[in-house]
């Protein structure tokens, strides 16, 4: 009998186990990140490749690992004023929490409801007057939602509404980038969800963030810092965005890349008070596993949304965007943008370098180019200053992250005219 009593209760303890693990991974996957987040420091040392080389149409990209480690890019700062690329320059943001300067790791000032798991973790930083600022997935008892902090104090500065918890939440789907226009800072701020049309639909809620590109004031940053005020107000600078990755601006204009469901990649002119239409339209396709979800409409414009300028199908996994380097701008003669990927799918594969030329009101891609680099670079970042404005060396040369790889250099060359 009392064998018997044993087992019963090692299966009920077995049960609830797996129910509660099951109804609550947000807080198995926090108790498993706090356990063992000490053997996640990332270390970064130089550690330089081989140099390769891939031909594109009109030209060549030599590329080589310069910086190694195993973990993901936030965003990688190279602010010194010099032309040659300089490793002890770097400040290398990780998603996990971390930073590396000077080639040493330390933990970021992060609060306690920061949330590395469910593909989250510190999503974006920006900087401002040399304040340090981040977007970051957090959780607090039962309640997931997003929020912006001061990197300097630990503190929240602004915090999301919870995510509803019906279907996935998925951070990947966060984003995102920023850029410094006037005396604003934009960031994209995407629906964080893999199989939820509850949250899919708030990028189309005026009440809420996700799917926006929010507007923030510098000068109210600045007013946080000192005190002057205890909370961050964000104002709706375009919406209907599904998981923007990367942006840039050239003079005024402002583009931004966000990732398509299947299929569907979209490069978009970032127009003040548009909307962008997701999740009623867009390009790719469901997936066989969103039934939930309702398929999509495609011509954005017969339903009084803003039409990518750009969409790319099948997608390709697109992630960081800035303007061409110098080289490149001379041998196309025209604004030109430059993007990178992630791992892309069977149909389209990623890992790649993206050139995208305008014509010159710059409201129509006139040209596209994929330049496939290798099977495992699964491209995240560009090297860039602290206002996410391209890092160039003497030669012309970029340097970009690879996840869980290093930072690579890429150089442009052989320039057929």
């Amino acid at each position: 009998m009392k064998k018997l009593l044993f087992i019963l209760a090692w299966i009920s303890s077995l049960l609830f186990v797996v129910i509660f693990t099951y109804e609550n991974p947000e807080i198995i996957d926090s108790m498993k990140y706090n356990y063992i987040k000490k053997y996640f420091k990332p270390e970064a040392e130089v550690k330089k490749g081989p140099v390769q080389k891939v031909i594109g149409n009109s030209f060549a990209i030599e590329f080589s690992k310069e910086i190694s480690f195993d973990q993901k890019t936030a965003f990688i700062i190279h602010d010194s004023d010099v032309s040659s690329f300089d490793q002890n320059a770097l400040k290398i943001y990780f998603q996990n929490g971390y930073l590396n300067k000077n080639l040493e790791t330390k933990k970021l000032n992060l609060p306690d409801t920061f949330l590395p798991s469910l593909n989250g973790g510190v999503k974006a930083v920006f900087v401002n007057n040399g304040n340090e600022f981040a977007l970051i997935s957090s959780v607090k008892k039962d309640c997931i939602y997003s929020s912006i902090i001061s990197l300097d104090k630990g503190s929240e500065l602004f915090k999301t509404q919870c995510l509803p918890k019906k279907g996935k939440i998925d951070f990947n789907g966060l984003g995102s980038s920023h850029i410094h226009y006037d005396n604003k800072i934009l960031l994209s701020i995407g629906a964080p969800e893999q199989i939820s049309s509850v949250v899919a639909d708030l990028a189309q809620d005026t009440k809420s963030m996700y799917g926006k590109i929010v507007e923030i004031d510098k000068n109210e940053l600045e007013n946080l810092i000192t005190g002057a005020t205890d909370n961050l107000k964000l104002k709706t600078f375009t919406s209907g965005h599904r998981n923007p990755q990367g942006m840039t601006k050239i003079n005024d204009a402002i583009f931004s890349v966000e990732h398509g469901p299947k299929g569907g990649d979209e490069l978009n002119r970032v127009i003040k008070g548009k909307n962008y239409g997701w999740p009623i339209v867009s390009y790719g396709t469901k997936y066989g596993y969103d039934k939930e979800i309702k398929s999509y409409k495609i011509n954005h414009k017969k339903n009084n949304f803003e039409e990518p300028i750009f969409a790319l199908v099948p997608s390709v996994g697109i992630s960081s965007l800035n303007v061409c380097p110098e080289n490149l701008k001379k041998h196309y003669d025209k604004p030109c943008l430059i993007a990178l990927s992630l791992y892309g799918n069977d149909l389209r594969p990623g890992r790649s370098v993206f050139v995208f030329v305008l014509n010159d009101k710059m409201d129509r891609i006139i040209s596209s180019e994929q330049i496939y680099l290798r099977g495992d670079l699964k491209l995240r970042h560009f090297v860039t200053n602290s206002k996410n404005e391209l890092y160039q060396d003497e030669a012309g040369s970029i340097y970009v992250s690879a996840d869980r790889k290093g930072i690579f250099k890429l150089s442009f060359i052989n320039f057929k005219h």
